[in-house]
């Protein structure tokens, strides 16, 4: 709590505050990260490793490979989800598993499922980017800036 806020709190309040943080439990900081890069690399692996199979068994080139990469480490993602399973695997390793492109097919899979009995349409259809759908903008819109920077480039660059 920042010293502001601690002044404004009556004696009763500042001393509670301090009985609350003596007896908060301490977060295993070191533990947490480790978790968090073995997941997030085994994912990135696992992501390698289907890269590589659409290289040497589909004639793909790198630049080719990744569309169908991130389309089934999303599958994956969705059928871990939808059995539970990908849950407790975040659970366990907190943001190893939300930062990769897994971690946001989770966000939308999990919303769907969640308000699926409030039927398809209003239910998985207006719910399901709830969380997810501010990410999209900006997405979207980010890369609409970019592209519309490329252009001007292009067109000054190219005069």
């Amino acid at each position: 709590m920042s010293n502001k806020k601690k002044k404004k709190l009556t004696p009763v309040q500042q001393e509670y505050q301090a009985f609350a943080k003596a007896r908060e439990p301490q977060r295993p900081v070191l533990a947490n990260v480790f978790k968090a890069f073995i997941v997030g690399g085994f994912i990135s692996l696992l992501g390698q490793g289907i890269a590589d199979f659409f290289i040497w068994n589909f004639d793909f080139t790198e630049k080719t490979a990744g569309n169908p990469t991130v389309a089934v480490l999303i599958l994956i993602s969705v059928v871990l989800t939808s059995l539970g399973v990908y849950d407790h695997i975040a659970q366990w390793a907190g943001a190893g598993t939300a930062v990769p492109v897994t971690g946001f097919a989770n966000t939308i899979a999990s919303a769907a499922i969640e308000h699926r009995t409030e039927g398809y349409v209003l239910g998985v259809g207006g719910n399901m980017f709830k969380l997810a759908g501010s990410v999209i903008a900006f997405g979207v819109f980010a890369a609409f800036v970019v592209a519309l920077i490329k252009t001007l480039f292009t067109m000054l660059g190219g005069a």
